[in-house]
Formats: C-alpha cells, sequence, structure tokens
C-alpha cells in the first residue's frame, strides 16, 4: 500500500480532527476543565483553526449524551461536529472523514492544549510532499505534536486491523505494518532543554502545570511552544508537578481518549 494515498488530486482536502471526549478516568470531564477563562477544547480548537493548509477542523467526539455539550462548542467555535462510536476511536474517525470528505486527516487529540500550529504545519506540508501515509515529527514534547494520515490508510486500516488498542488509537496498526505503509517521521528542529516534559492534559497534575502555563501566557490568542518551554525553563517548580505521571503506552486499550 505504498501508494495509498490522494496522488490524483493537485488539491487534497484536508481536514484536522480532534477525538475528544468527557469520560475521562484518570481525569473526568477533562474536556470541559478551564484554563485562562476558556474551555481545553476551545483553546484545541482554536489552535487547529490556525494550522496552515487545513480546510475544516472537526470536532469528532461520542454519540454518549454527556458529549452533547461538547457537539455543541464546537459549533460556537466555528468547527465541525461529529458524533460517533464511543470505544472504537478509529471507526470514528473513518465515519467523520468520509462526511467530509477528507483526502488526509490531522489527528489531534482532545486533552493537547498546546498542540503548536507552526510544527503541526509543518508536518502536514511533510506529509503532502512525500506522499506519507503517516507523517509525524519527532523531538516534540508530549502533547504538542499531531500525526498527518492519508484517508486511504485510515480504510485500509479500519478494515484489517482488529486489536483493541489499534482500534482505540487510531494508528498503531500502521506503525505496526511498515511493509504496507509510507511512514514519514521526521526531525522536527526543535530542541527542548527540558527532559521529558509532558504538555498534555490527562491527570489532575497535568491540569495543574497547564493551569499555570496558561495563566502566564495566554493573552487571547495562542502562544508559541517556544514561548511554553521558556516561562517552564525559568520555574523549574512548575515541571515538576507532572513529572512523575507515566505516560500509557499505545498498546493501551481503557476505552477511554
Amino acid at each position: 500500500m505504498k501508494d495509498a494515498v490522494s496522488r490524483d488530486s493537485k488539491n487534497p482536502k484536508i481536514l484536522a480532527v480532534i477525538q475528544s471526549r468527557m469520560g475521562s478516568s484518570r481525569l473526568p470531564g477533562k474536556a470541559g476543565v478551564e484554563l485562562a477563562g476558556k474551555s481545553l477544547t476551545w483553546h484545541v480548537i482554536e489552535r487547529a483553526k490556525r494550522v496552515d493548509g487545513i480546510d475544516l477542523v472537526v470536532l469528532a467526539t461520542s454519540t454518549e449524551k454527556i458529549d452533547e455539550a461538547l457537539l455543541e462548542l464546537a459549533k460556537r467555535s466555528g468547527a465541525e461536529a461529529f458524533a460517533g462510536p464511543l470505544d472504537d476511536v478509529l471507526e470514528r474517525f473513518v465515519l467523520a472523514g468520509r462526511k467530509f470528505g477528507g483526502d488526509y486527516i490531522m489527528r489531534i487529540t482532545g486533552d493537547n492544549p498546546f498542540t503548536d500550529p507552526h510544527y503541526a504545519s509543518l508536518t502536514l506540508r511533510t506529509a503532502l510532499s512525500e506522499s506519507a501515509d503517516l507523517c509525524s515529527l519527532s523531538g516534540l514534547p508530549l502533547g504538542t505534536a499531531v500525526e498527518v494520515v492519508s484517508m486511504r490508510a485510515l480504510e485500509t486500516t479500519y478494515v484489517e486491523s482488529s486489536m483493541p488498542h489499534q482500534r482505540e488509537h487510531v494508528t498503531p496498526y500502521i506503525k505496526e505494518h511498515p511493509e504496507k505503509f509510507k511512514i514519514v517521521k521526521n526531525d522536527s528542529g526543535f530542541r527542548c532543554p527540558i527532559e521529558n516534559l509532558r504538555l498534555t492534559v490527562d491527570t489532575a497534575e497535568d491540569y495543574a502545570l497547564a493551569r499555570a502555563v496558561y495563566e502566564e501566557l495566554y493573552r487571547g490568542a495562542p502562544f508559541r511552544l517556544e514561548d511554553a518551554v521558556e516561562f517552564l525553563e525559568k520555574h523549574r517548580e512548575l515541571v515538576s508537578i507532572n513529572s512523575q505521571v507515566i505516560q500509557r503506552p499505545m498498546t493501551h486499550s481503557s476505552g477511554n481518549d
């Protein structure tokens, strides 16, 4: 499947699909927690809208009643809203891609309010120039990067994958089968001076750090990754807040985004 991308179109349609839901075992209701007066999900949408080359931002949540608030938030934020399966996030992505006609999908997770538009734009440019089935950048702190995947690769993954972790985390099947897909992982060029920095919101500790950074740096528009790291480098005591949090592996499957 090395040629499984939309090469027949000079202008492929690019969707930024944000996976999000209110249910979370580690931080219940995290999609709605506030950062600098706005919800975490609102910030993720705003950052996605600033990525160069994105034609449509889609918030993809579940059909559970608790997630109806996210559908309304998406509409108020200028994003498209989509409700799909609760635990089969891969199917959620495929159905959203089909509905909105995407050739490439930028996968953004809803617990990453530090997603950096600059590096996301670079990831997309790389994916398109390399005709990649799956593209990402290395060297970025956890919670700041994105993945770009071709819709055809997602369709193949949807048919062929069967393990729970492959369905929940969307792209593991592709990574586990490099012989079938063109996988590109380039160096971002970013050098983080803080080892193992977590800039995601998965636990109460993560949220405490994110809240401190947003209160300091947010002034109505997304701040740069470099600004966040510079601030944290000057305030190393903040980094220790979530330094002991253990990141769940790609093979983990819990039924929670």
